[in-house]
């Protein structure tokens, strides 16, 4: 079992490099058939990790496939310690017709679930509603790897995608929570509207953070999140009109843009 240090840097002019241990992550190796493979944690939060914890086969009854919003590849997991979701990374678009599962190899460090499980503990670190990452795993085979993440679930909850279709969601609410994660310079990679949960007494989170980034508060990124949570209000609209889907909108942004006016 491993422990480094931590150290986070820039990368370049705006943005934060996360992929460097902290003092209290631990990585454990394992053979996996042809080939071999890591699963990193949170040495303060686990004493070992297994990695059958990430087949889905091995939970039997207790894991749950999830049908709603991205890919696949994710289930509800009924654990010991609390409720989870394991997902696993699955390629999309084009890439989807040459491996559905597969990444081409560029370090340990660039490892798509570690990068996110090392995002999620930052934005923890921040104060901001996401959920908490239990453990990241790779398998690597030569110059491929797959990649699986164990999180906490969060209960109780329901989809923006949801909630504006029954003419409910919070517009106000969501807007005030974008510009909260923006201030702290979260670029998310797919801001959609499956990935931004309230619960019944109104608190949001926000979900999903694979390919996302932090970066210093620039304008343009944060023109392009917004537009992409748009296009997907609009695809997802149902029955609902694309002006009543703009109106909804205008709501968030505007609630978005006081937010971010106050400088918190």
């Amino acid at each position: 079992m491993e422990h480094h240090a931590a150290v986070v840097s820039r990368t370049s002019e705006d943005s934060i490099d996360l992929a460097v241990f902290d003092a209290t992550e631990s990585l454990t190796p394992f053979r996996a058939g042809r080939g071999y493979g890591s699963i990193l944690f949170d040495a303060t939060q686990l004493r070992q990790v297994d990695p059958r914890w990430f087949d889905p086969a091995e939970w039997g009854d207790r894991a749950q496939l999830v049908g709603q919003g991205g890919r696949g590849g994710a289930w509800f997991i009924d654990a010991s310690h609390g409720p989870c979701v394991l997902r696993h990374y699955l390629r999309g678009g084009w890439a989807a017709k040459f491996s559905r599962d597969r990444y081409l190899w560029r370090g340990a460090d660039r490892v798509r679930s570690f990068a996110e499980f090392r995002l999620l503990r930052e934005l923890l670190k921040r104060r901001l509603p996401v959920p908490h990452p239990i453990a990241a795993c790779y398998v690597r085979e030569g110059m491929t790897y797959r990649a699986s993440i164990l999180l906490e679930r969060l209960t109780g909850v329901r989809s923006l995608a949801d909630l504006a279709e029954e003419g409910d969601a919070p517009w106000e609410a969501t807007g005030q929570l974008i510009a909260r994660f923006h201030r702290e310079g979260l670029d998310h990679a797919d801001l959609n509207a499956h990935n931004i949960l309230f619960d019944d007494a109104g608190k949001g989170w926000m979900i999903d953070f694979d390919r996302s980034t932090m970066h210093i508060p620039a304008t343009g990124w944060r023109s392009r999140n917004l537009a992409r949570l748009e296009r997907s209000l609009l695809k997802l609209r149902g029955e609902r009109s694309i002006e009543t889907v703009r109106a909804d909108f205008a709501r968030l942004r505007a609630a978005y843009d006081a937010r971010w006016a106050k400088g918190i």
